[in-house]
């Protein structure tokens, strides 16, 4: 395997990338708009690709500086998620019938779980501001 496709150096770059993006708030909303496009296109959204919507809401709120106790880890988490769902290289090709998305819910499974508890203080904080209802 060469050191170009190490899926560890793969995964430093998409956090330096998500990092770098999170400075630049024009570039964060044509990537949430990418997003949303892709979403729209896939016919029965799985429950865990589902939550990507939360997800770009609490990257939006940060960035409009609504609410900002976020911790920096868990921004760049959600970036990245989100640039490897909106990104045409997969691991498994979204062209495939069935099975192209497995590997994006995937990616955004780990993503929910490993910010799991800043997730559930954003519903919080949403439900408590009246941008949800319960």
């Amino acid at each position: 395997m060469s050191d170009a496709a190490n899926p560890i150096d793969l995964l430093k770059a998409g956090f330096a990338n998500a990092e770098a993006l999170l400075k630049d708030a024009e570039r964060c909303e044509e990537l949430l708009q990418r997003m949303e496009h892709k979403l729209s296109l896939i016919p029965a959204v799985g429950e865990e690709v589902s939550k990507l919507p939360v997800l770009a809401s609490l990257l939006r709120s940060y960035l409009c500086k609504e609410y900002t106790v976020v911790p920096v880890g868990t921004l760049i988490a959600i970036v990245s998620a989100i640039l490897y769902f909106v990104s045409p290289v997969d691991l498994i090709p979204d062209t495939l019938p069935g099975a192209g998305y497995v590997d994006d819910a995937a990616v955004i499974i780990a993503c929910c779980k490993m910010i799991g508890d800043d997730i559930a203080e954003y519903d919080e904080w949403r439900r408590a501001t009246g941008r949800i209802v319960a």
